[in-house]
């Protein structure tokens, strides 16, 4: 198979990449750099696969030749912005890279006949606020948008119905968790990144409120068995990608730093307006149309981010 990958140098892309090619298909990858990074595919190009780096934004009317001229089978689009502030304070760019960009991607996969289009988000901007008692939510909630960003994830889902109507595109979209593991920036907000990454260089992590907000964290590789199995299955749906596990912020933090051996203790920071309370997301439909199950704890995902940066676990990550 031939796959094309939008955000192909980013933390999630670049695994993907990975997978792909120790499938043995051939892979072209889309990335403007502007958070990806070259990095992310050295292990990719000593592999010694059928790899084709293109350095383009994917609002670029280039991008529909391009993906023409590659003739993927399936496209996976990982490419654009992510997080509700970013949107806020940006939100013309956010429509741009986002639907605008997305047009261009389904746009070259139509003219260039691929079979499907992948396409992961954010479940948390999708779903928007929830109760509590609405938790672990299901496909079958209603989306509502309260971000700029929410709102552009909106319209691609329904821009992917359409194509699939008029064009006979395939898609399959994954509402992601919150998605850990190596490679992730910190600069990105990752609130996994973000503790690891202080604790390591001996600072306090912040925390925002009481830290009994909670998360549902799925690992990178994971995810990317999701991503993989996308390829061939759950068409037309919208698939929740989750262990369907709330873990509190502070039971992360307690994990991180039990981990790193680190003996620092958090900030307790005011919450931004816009802070979820508790989240976790429902995998049962994924795992019937997917055939795919998270099978990675926590605990065990923490320890492969540690081995990845290289700190030993127990190492005094306080000094």
């Amino acid at each position: 198979m031939r796959a094309l990958v939008t955000g192909g140098a980013g933390f999630m892309g670049s695994t993907l990449v990975d997978r792909l090619l120790a499938e043995g298909h051939a892979v072209d990858v889309v990335d403007d750099l502007s958070t990806g990074s070259l990095a992310n595919l050295a292990a990719a190009r000593a592999a010694g696969g059928t790899l084709s780096f293109h350095h383009l934004d994917v609002r670029a009317p280039e991008l529909v030749d391009l993906v023409v001229m590659r003739r993927p089978e399936v496209v996976f689009h990982l490419a654009g912005h992510s997080g509700a502030e970013r949107s806020i304070a940006e939100p013309v760019e956010d429509a741009e890279v986002n639907v605008v960009g997305s047009l261009r991607v389904l746009e070259g996969a139509r003219a260039a006949g691929s079979r499907k289009l992948v396409y992961a988000t954010s479940a948390s901007s999708l779903y928007g606020p929830v109760e509590p008692r609405e938790l672990p939510l299901g496909e079958s909630h209603a989306f509502r948008p309260r971000s700029p960003h929410a709102v552009s994830t909106r319209s691609v889902l329904d821009y992917l119905a359409l194509y699939r109507e008029l064009h006979g595109l395939e898609y399959t979209a994954l509402a992601l968790s919150t998605v850990y593991g190596p490679r992730e920036d910190p600069a990105e907000g990752g609130v996994v990144s973000v503790i690891t990454a202080n604790l390591v260089a001996g600072r306090r992590p912040s925390i925002s409120g009481d830290g009994e907000q909670t998360r549902d964290f799925v690992y990178i590789d994971d995810v990317v068995d999701a991503l993989s199995r996308a390829a061939e299955r759950g068409s037309g749906l919208v698939l929740n990608v989750s262990t369907g596990i709330e873990t509190t912020v502070n039971g992360l933090y307690h994990v991180l730093s039990r981990s790193l051996g680190s003996p620092l203790a958090p900030r307790y920071v005011p919450s931004p307006p816009d802070e979820v309370g508790r989240f976790s997301l429902d995998p049962t439909r994924a795992a019937i149309h997917l055939g795919w199950k998270p099978w990675t704890a926590l605990e065990e995902g923490i320890a492969l981010l540690i081995e990845s940066i290289g700190t030993p676990a127990g190492r005094s990550a306080g000094r």
